[in-house]
């Protein structure tokens, strides 16, 4: 098949590599001109593992092609995935459909045959048929253009393999056609057995809203369930080990940590937790809002940490920061909670210098007040303690005994869990995990 895929973000980009790794013809379309130039030499803006092989190989074979012209783009697709971003609006608690809606008017008056467009987008309730209405009325092809509602539910770091192997497919929709159409653009991910369950509308919307939602829980859960354990000399990795036992629990996301972050999870939590409140469901709206206030206290919590174990003021202290992307695998940094503690610690008066392995020019575009180091080594001299804020497996690879002889005070705070701490303290260093208890003397 034909297809575009308007916008090309973190989401447009592996979707439409993918959707070209699957055989169909692909145009992706952004305004932005440069990153176009540089999709179109089969470059990657953005770091996730794999992509930059697919588009090597898809645009080398013309597969996969890019341009600024959404009217190339009606021309020539008759599948149009939406995959602009829905940033949360000014009010702080909700999407706001600006680019949604403006993708759509820029390109429905060039639609004059029936097609389809699927959005990938996460959205309020409500959308998809406002968008279908707008769309029918501006297009030549009036209601022979339907419109799909198809969430992404992919894990920045695992794009490309979230892309190609998903576990479900959801389709929100209402016309036989529009599933015919669904049907064949996925046809191979459905014939290797993906699931797909065919939907209103609505329900797909509320099915992407609920699953982040459900994990931002399961996130903060833990972490809450962490700071028990340190009460009380506890080891929440056991305990992890035994929830998960449970299947009706599971393991999946309950790795304790510094709070959820990224370009999802955050906004989709308040949103869902809006539209909660919006619906009049107001007991789901007070425990959203307690999930996202132990989400919103971590950096405090961690800040208050370090404070605590560096038996000195945060003033003036040198702190080395491992990790500036919100997770591993990707140089996403919104709403990093690792830049979040980096940030607030440099408020404090701390000197701090962050170090990642794929973010940090990224990074230094949204916190230029600290300081930037290109290896673990560069970014710890002379530091009074060592703090790792992303679970990169660099960090936990890392050489504890070269380490030792550039630090000033061999500290080092695990916010991730990630090290082997015996390791560690064998070479001299203090080393102080979430919710793990200190060893005995």
């Amino acid at each position: 098949m034909r297809v575009s895929v308007i916008g090309c973000g973190h989401l447009g980009i592996p979707h439409a590599a993918g959707m070209a790794h699957l055989g169909h013809e692909v145009l992706g379309v952004d305004l932005d001109a440069a990153k176009i130039d540089q999709l179109s030499r089969g470059e990657a803006p953005i770091f996730e593992a794999g992509l930059p092989e697919l588009l090597t190989k898809h645009t080398s074979s013309g597969q996969l092609r890019f341009t600024t012209s959404i009217a190339e783009a009606a021309a020539f697709a008759d599948v149009h995935f939406l995959a602009v971003g829905t940033p949360i609006d000014a009010d702080g608690r909700s999407y706001d459909p600006g680019q949604l809606f403006g993708a759509a008017r820029a390109l429905a008056p060039h639609l004059t045959r029936p097609c389809t467009i699927i959005g990938k987008s996460t959205v309020t309730v409500g959308t998809t048929a406002h968008l279908t209405r707008l769309v029918q009325r501006l297009a030549p092809a009036g209601e022979a253009v339907h419109v799909v509602w198809n969430p992404e539910f992919l894990r920045e770091g695992h794009a490309v393999e979230d892309t190609l192997r998903p576990d479900r497919l959801v389709a929100g929709l209402t016309s036989p056609d529009a599933e015919a159409v669904v049907r064949e653009v996925f046809a191979p991910i459905l014939a290797d057995g993906c699931p797909l369950f065919v939907t209103t509308p609505e329900t797909a919307e509320l099915i992407k809203g609920a699953a982040n939602t459900f994990l931002g829980l399961k996130v903060s859960f833990i972490n809450a369930v962490a700071d028990m354990c340190t009460a009380a000399g506890a080891d929440v990795i056991p305990l992890v080990q035994a929830l998960g036992m449970d299947p009706r629990i599971g393991t999946g996301g309950m790795q304790p940590g510094i709070g959820y972050g990224g370009g999802c999870l955050p906004k989709d939590v308040r949103a869902f937790t809006a539209s909660a409140a919006h619906l009049g469901a107001n007991d789901a709206a007070e425990l959203l809002r307690a999930a996202e206030r132990i989400n919103e206290n971590r950096s405090h919590s961690a800040a208050a940490l370090i404070e605590a174990h560096l038996a000195r003021p945060l003033n003036g202290a040198r702190i080395a920061m491992w990790g500036a992307s919100f997770k591993a695998g990707t140089n996403d940094v919104r709403e990093s909670p690792a830049l979040a503690l980096a940030s607030l610690l440099h408020t404090r008066g701390a000197q701090v210098t962050v170090h990642d392995p794929h973010a940090n020019a990224t990074a230094i575009v949204r916190h230029p007040e600290l300081d930037y180091a290109d290896t673990t080594a560069e970014a710890s001299r002379d530091a009074d303690a060592v703090v790792i804020g992303t679970e990169w497996p660099q960090f936990r690879d890392a050489n504890p005994a070269n380490l030792r002889p550039l630090v000033h005070n061999p500290l080092v705070i695990d916010l991730r869990n990630v090290l082997d701490a015996d390791l560690w303290r064998v070479n001299g260093w203090t080393v102080h995990q979430l919710g793990r208890p200190q060893p005995t003397r």
